[in-house]
């Protein structure tokens, strides 16, 4: 099992594992709140060692340990944010937008060898990829010519 099988309960500030089993930060109170965090701010969030033992999933769960934890990073929530985001739709609709773009800028680096830009300036290198961008439309536009425009018409 990895920690996404995991459920974060923010309220209560704990995890509960599929078998319906709270880990926690602290079994106690503290007076400190920053006691328990690392440099980082990372949280770790763990099991009983009894409850573990008697769990059914253990030899899934953790079968190397003798309880389970969860670490919870403090940009946790954005992560949990983008993980969601990245189940719509939308995201996949500008995955793809974003690899086509990608592969036209791996293009103009490989094939095209601009590598490096030779102009300098803000002007410059606009000027050169402009030049570029119209170089690769111009071999586009080349792939779709038919195939019988070479052959001479009859007036």
């Amino acid at each position: 099992m990895v920690a996404a099988d995991f459920e974060w309960d923010e309220e209560n500030d704990q995890y509960i594992c599929p078998e319906g089993h709270a880990l926690r930060q602290f079994r106690r109170n503290y007076s400190d709140p920053g006691r328990g965090k690392n440099i980082a701010g990372t949280r770790k969030y763990r099991a009983l060692r009894a409850t573990c033992q008697a769990c059914p999933s253990k030899d899934l769960c953790c079968p190397n340990a003798d309880a389970r934890y969860v670490t919870r990073t403090p940009d946790e929530d954005a992560r949990d944010f983008a993980r969601d985001c990245r189940k719509t739709k939308a995201y996949k609709v500008s995955r793809d937008k974003r690899k086509k773009v990608e592969m036209l800028f791996a293009h103009l680096k490989r094939i095209l060898n601009l590598t490096r830009l030779r102009l300098r300036g803000p002007n410059g290198a606009r000027d050169e990829f402009i030049l570029a961008a119209t170089a690769q439309n111009l071999r586009k536009l080349a792939k779709l010519r038919p195939a019988f425009a070479g052959m001479k018409v009859a007036n």
